[in-house]
């Protein structure tokens, strides 16, 4: 058993509470069509959820330009419309957003704050490394 298996019962089991903003995302591989399930952080704002991923995984590959996914979150199977977001003035936006949102993150990400203010040399340079996905969750 993995971290990931491991998270994945959790997730699944009555104490799914203390895994915090953690969810499945399962994806449809474009070139094997094998279900490949994730467990992910994510954060929720108006519209959309929004995870933050290292650009050297390769499960948001998957819903480059766009596919439907599954989700397991808060204990209920769900559906939803996934696309990347690659462009990096746009992921550091997007982080900014993610650091109000979450701001205890920042230190783990390597984003020093001053102020209230996220470093922008540092924003910058996680925008190189990371990029979004963003989902739209069917009605």
């Amino acid at each position: 058993m993995n971290g990931n298996d491991f998270v994945k019962i959790m997730l699944k089991s009555p104490l799914r509470g203390l895994m915090g903003n953690t969810m499945i995302i399962t994806v449809t591989g474009r070139k094997t069509g094998r279900r490949i399930a994730v467990p992910v952080n994510y954060y929720r704002d108006i519209d959309a959820l929004w995870i933050i991923t290292k650009r050297s995984r390769n499960w948001w590959r998957n819903v480059k330009g766009g596919a439907d996914v599954d989700l397991y979150l808060s204990g209920k199977e769900m559906k939803g419309f996934a696309e990347a977001v690659l462009d990096e003035s746009a992921i550091a936006t997007h982080i900014i957003d993610y650091l109000r949102y979450m701001p205890m993150t920042a230190n783990a990400l390597g984003v020093h704050v001053e102020n209230g203010m996220p470093n922008s040399d540092d924003v910058n340079r996680l925008a190189k490394e990371r990029l979004f996905v963003k989902i739209c969750l069917e009605s």
